[in-house]
């Protein structure tokens, strides 16, 4: 139920819009690309087999990936409801 001068259904309208907007930013982050290593290009340790097989074109092993996973920073969304103590960062 929506309020005020909003239609019904406009707040699950913005929640689905913002999540799809994350997907297809996601979607299109690079993807690694050509033949998968059979070493990691950073440590040097191998690449199993079976990750080689899933993950096409895959240049690091399992532990220099989530390294690097884990320093991503994630980036503020977009605020589509627009409230005050939104804008007050």
């Amino acid at each position: 139920m929506a309020g005020g001068w909003a239609r019904d259904g406009a707040v699950s309208e913005q929640i689905e819009a913002s999540i799809e907007d994350e997907l297809k930013r996601m979607q299109a982050r690079a993807q690694p690309q050509g033949e998968s290593l059979t070493h990691c290009a950073e440590c040097e340790e191998e690449i199993p087999e079976a990750r080689r097989n899933a993950i096409p074109g895959v240049k690091l092993c399992i532990d220099c990936q989530q390294e690097r996973d884990g320093a991503f920073k994630a980036r503020g969304g977009i605020n589509r409801r627009g409230s005050k103590d939104s804008q007050l960062k």
